[in-house]
């Protein structure tokens, strides 16, 4: 796709922001409009799907794709010399890491909010497998019973192999649907580059929601932060924590990025 889909508001230091799910930035209103008091919010639509149905079908998508992308956006609003805050949710955690990784001279700091990157996990075979079993269900029996298998895994509870009816009933075409045909398996299951970050991990916060204690994506968030000797931020609310809690998160998320970077490790040093 040839075409960047962003939008921009407020005004002060840039701030990249890349929704999870699908890259929907919809729902994400109440925090950037908070954000957009102290930073120009930039929010990263990696697929266009703010701006209503999509004109031709969706492949498979990766995340160096997205993360090549989200860095255009960047070159398209800093100016020259300059880098940017970024915060990704989800999915888009884990599209922020790898820009971290990629393009560290236009990234001052980045907060990855529970990025469920299952390889770094202990049971990261069994998490793969489960990942792989809700891709097949979204393609043999749809969204629905996909979506009530990925709820029992995240949460760690027994699948019981059925879905309610009512589930069976959500379009394969919305955002959901996109992100578990064409997201979930290539993003949760790419390998973060942990070596290339270590030595960024004074521009990295990993965040996690403190209502999701016990559930994979803040297993996997507690675990990168180990492993790259980053801080570890607990956020209001779970997994969608952002849209819960959009005032405290986003005042959360001010504080995080405002905190003093050492010299050494800044852009450019």
């Amino acid at each position: 796709m040839s075409d960047l889909h962003y939008d921009v508001c407020g005004s002060g230091p840039v701030l990249l922001v890349i929704p999870g799910g699908a890259g929907h930035p919809m729902g994400l209103e109440g925090v950037t409009e908070r954000l957009s008091e102290r930073f120009t919010v930039v929010t990263y639509d990696p697929l266009g799907l703010s701006r209503g149905p999509l004109d031709e079908p969706v492949g498979d998508q990766r995340v160096e794709v997205w993360r090549d992308n989200a860095h255009r956006v960047l070159e398209a609003v800093l100016p020259e010399g300059e880098s940017a805050c970024v915060f990704g949710s989800s999915s888009g955690g884990i599209v922020a890491l790898d820009l971290l990784a990629r393009h560290p001279e236009r990234v001052r700091r980045v907060v990855a909010h529970e990025p469920p990157s299952v390889g770094v996990l202990p049971d990261a075979a069994r998490q793969r497998a489960m990942i792989g079993e809700v891709h097949e269900i979204c393609r043999a029996e749809g969204v629905g019973p996909a979506m009530e298998r990925l709820s029992a895994g995240l949460k760690g509870r027994t699948w019981e192999g059925r879905a309610p009816q009512r589930a069976r009933e959500i379009a394969a075409d919305t955002p959901i649907g996109i992100f578990l045909a064409h997201v979930l398996l290539p993003f949760a299951t790419h390998a973060p580059d942990v070596e290339a970050l270590k030595p960024l991990s004074a521009r990295l916060a990993v965040g996690a929601g403190q209502d999701s204690r016990g559930q994979l994506p803040r297993r996997s968030a507690e675990l990168l932060a180990e492993l790259i000797g980053a801080d570890f931020v607990e956020f209001p609310g779970g997994h969608l924590g952002c849209l819960e809690h959009p005032a405290s998160f986003a005042d959360l998320l001010v504080r995080t990025f405002t905190r003093p970077v050492p010299a050494e490790s800044s852009p450019g040093s």
